[in-house]
């Protein structure tokens, strides 16, 4: 009787002790968490949502002052630029300066136009294929000597270009292409950032599986890269063309160096002389001031008609991007 009762007694110390670790886990279970504070969090979000749109309000405004600018003083004659407030209108004078532009030395601006529209959206097409087709060649196929060309290629970007002005002057001068659209275009065709930046785009994009399933169907390799690989980069080359267009469209140095007829000129050449001539000329029936004004405002016109009509193969990349 007395073992019966000590285990008896074992079995409700047991139950005892099992019921009181139940309760300090309901307890523990039970404990109140720190209250957290949303009030807080939302004025850190508001905050952060102020400080964002401040600084975009002041990147927007930083960015339009100056076609503000431009706009506002291409309406203007020499009197009003110097005594009016630069940012705001005075007496409408747009249309006489239009006529002045178009009619100084019977329309050559129309001619600097017509050169600079040849010599960046022909230099930037150009370009923008052998960029494609070089940086497709770095990117997937192997041969002796690829490391040191990609090597050569990024080395030729680092480089400041004025340091090939000289070199360049002399090999086409060799070859009687200075003063000739060549002389222009040729430099605009090669641009080896460009390459660097599609092999970059092509070894993220067109994956080498795709290639070789369709070398398995017979297709060549000039047919792979029209058919496939090119309509695949509808994203880099619109990025490349654009790079190119507007360092070939705002181009200074290299015409003011190969260029000597104001025929050959582009529109930033030839408003630079317009405004030379605006310091040294004191009689004329032109008022150089103006000319530069619009014509600079002119200038921007097919830099923003071209930026617009690539934006739908941006919005086409980054849909595609999302779907993969």
């Amino acid at each position: 009787m007395a073992l019966l009762s000590n285990t008896a007694k074992d079995r409700v110390a047991r139950s005892a002790s099992k019921h009181g670790s139940n309760k300090n886990t309901s307890a523990r279970a039970v404990r109140p968490r720190p209250v957290h504070d949303d009030s807080a969090d939302a004025r850190q979000s508001r905050r952060t949502r102020i400080l964002v749109r401040v600084g975009l309000a002041l990147f927007a405004v930083y960015s339009i002052a100056p076609v503000w600018w431009l706009i506002v003083n291409s309406t203007k004659n020499t009197r009003d630029l110097l005594l009016t407030n630069g940012l705001w209108f005075a007496d409408w004078n747009l249309g006489k300066n239009l006529a002045d532009i178009f009619s100084y030395e019977n329309g050559i601006f129309l001619r600097w136009t017509a050169n600079s529209v040849l010599y960046a959206g022909v230099g930037a097409a150009v370009g923008t294929l052998v960029a494609l087709a070089a940086g497709y060649g770095l990117a997937r196929f192997s041969f002796p000597g690829r490391s040191l060309s990609m090597g050569l290629v990024v080395a030729s970007f680092l480089v400041p270009y004025s340091m090939l002005t000289l070199p360049l002057y002399l090999l086409f001068a060799n070859m009687g292409l200075i003063d000739s659209p060549w002389a222009v275009l040729i430099p605009t065709f090669i641009n080896p950032f460009s390459v660097y930046l599609a092999k970059v785009y092509i070894e993220g994009a067109i994956p080498p599986e795709l290639l070789e399933a369709a070398r398995i169907d017979g297709a060549g390799e000039l047919r792979i890269f029209f058919m496939i690989v090119l309509r695949m980069l509808t994203t880099a080359g619109a990025t490349i063309f654009l790079l190119a267009f507007v360092s070939a469209w705002n181009g200074f140095f290299l015409p003011i160096t190969m260029l000597q007829s104001p025929e050959n000129w582009n529109m930033t050449l030839g408003l630079y002389n317009w405004l030379r001539q605006s310091q040294v000329s004191n009689a004329s029936i032109y008022d150089f001031n103006t000319l530069v004004i619009t014509g600079s405002l002119l200038s921007v016109i097919p830099l923003a008609i071209v930026m617009i009509a690539l934006q739908r193969f941006w919005r086409t990349g980054v849909s595609l991007g999302a779907l993969k």
